[in-house]
């Protein structure tokens, strides 16, 4: 079979699979002339994300996310792959959003998460908990600014759950559930694996494309992509 062949057919199964989670799917995504809704204004209903663990791309991992009308929202295309520690989470039009990087040097798994492409003044500091008392406790979340030692007054975020099972909460400094990774529910009898499931944000206290990046670094941490 002529490899061209083969990659039509291997793009024409990911587009079918791709409407089945969402009908509005499409690799082009939203056109240039509708402006995506960057979801960091307050709000006061909570924000369904339907999160695929797969890319747009060709023969290139990452993520897609739709949001409840079936409209792609997020993406991901390179995910770790030849980057060295760094990832870029875009719009549905590929504009770069937020770059999550892994912090060189440091205790434990540490990353740092950058607006835009700048590699300067980070917004957030993620780091996975080596807490062996409280094992349900997955990452906590720091501002970017912080320079002094981990303490509990500094925590933004706590992440708790298993993310292996698709199932974890955010809760804020006041243990306020902020956002939740869970299960996607089958649809006519059919269930869905681990590689699609929802993300429920509250974006009154969560930025809701800071919550896709906490969802990569626990992909990073404990799911698949883990090194």
């Amino acid at each position: 079979m002529p490899s061209c062949f083969r990659t039509s057919v291997k793009r024409l199964e990911t587009f079918t699979r791709m409407t089945r989670v969402y009908p509005n799917a499409s690799f082009t995504g939203v056109s240039h002339r509708q402006q995506p809704k960057l979801l960091s204004k307050p709000d006061t209903e909570e924000t369904i994300l339907t999160v695929w663990k797969k890319s747009l791309l060709f023969n290139c991992n990452g993520f897609t996310v739709f949001d409840s009308k079936g409209n792609l929202v997020f993406r991901v295309d390179n995910y770790m792959d030849g980057h060295k520690g760094e990832i870029l989470l875009m719009d549905a039009t590929g504009n770069p959003l937020l770059t999550i990087r892994r912090k060189k040097m440091s205790l434990g798994d540490s990353w740092l998460v950058f607006e835009g492409e700048t590699f300067v003044n980070p917004r957030l500091r993620v780091r996975k908990s080596m807490n062996i008392i409280n094992k349900n406790c997955l990452a906590y979340v720091i501002p970017g600014n912080t320079t002094t030692t981990t303490n509990r007054n500094n925590i933004v975020f706590y992440i708790e759950g298993s993310y292996s099972q698709r199932s974890c909460s955010v809760y804020d400094d006041s243990r306020r559930l902020v956002a939740e990774i869970k299960r996607k529910e089958a649809v006519k009898g059919v269930a869905y694996g681990t590689d699609i499931f929802r993300l429920v944000v509250q974006p009154d206290h969560i930025r809701t494309d800071f919550a896709m990046a906490l969802v990569i670094l626990l992909d990073q941490m404990f799911g698949s992509s883990r090194r």
